[in-house]
Parts: C-alpha cells; sequence; structure tokens
C-alpha cells in the first residue's frame, strides 16, 4: 500500500457533505436566502454542529454559487449562534 493511499482519506470530503453542497446550491439558485437554508432541516439534520455547516461554506463550488460576501455573512452569523448555544 502506497504512502499516499494511507492517507487519502485526510483529503477526502465526505459524501454527505457534498450532497448538502449540492442542496444548498439547488435552493440558493431557487431564490430562497442562504441563511433560511443552512437553518432548513435537511442541512441541520445532516450537518447538526454550526461548526460543520461553517466548514460546508468553504467548498469551491459553494463560494462560486453563493459569493464570497454572501457566504462571509452566513458564516459571521453561525459564528455568532455557536457562541450562543455555548453560552447558554
Amino acid at each position: 500500500m502506497a504512502l499516499k493511499d494511507m492517507f487519502s482519506f485526510l483529503f477526502q470530503r465526505s459524501t454527505q457533505e457534498d450532497r448538502v453542497a449540492q442542496y444548498v446550491i439547488r435552493e440558493h439558485d431557487r431564490g430562497r436566502s442562504l441563511h433560511d437554508i443552512l437553518e432548513d432541516k435537511y442541512v441541520v439534520n445532516r450537518l447538526p454542529s454550526p461548526e460543520q455547516r461553517a466548514r460546508l461554506l468553504d467548498h469551491p463550488e459553494i463560494m462560486h454559487a453563493v459569493g464570497g460576501d454572501m457566504v462571509e455573512a452566513a458564516k459571521a452569523s453561525l459564528d455568532s449562534t455557536a457562541s450562543l448555544d455555548s453560552t447558554g
């Protein structure tokens, strides 16, 4: 077994995360706001923590489809949600 095969899992994204990314892009193309999509039960059930949803926003295809400024605003919103969850 080659060394790169032993550590290939480190560089692979989960297929679940990919499916959620496709869902986010599809729903955004339909006109929904990114904030609403990220709070959607489909997304929250598959990526329950705000950190997971913030990591989802790092996907290049989401950045391209939604726009960097909207992604940054959504991350800030998720960060404030995460801090409220940890203090309350």
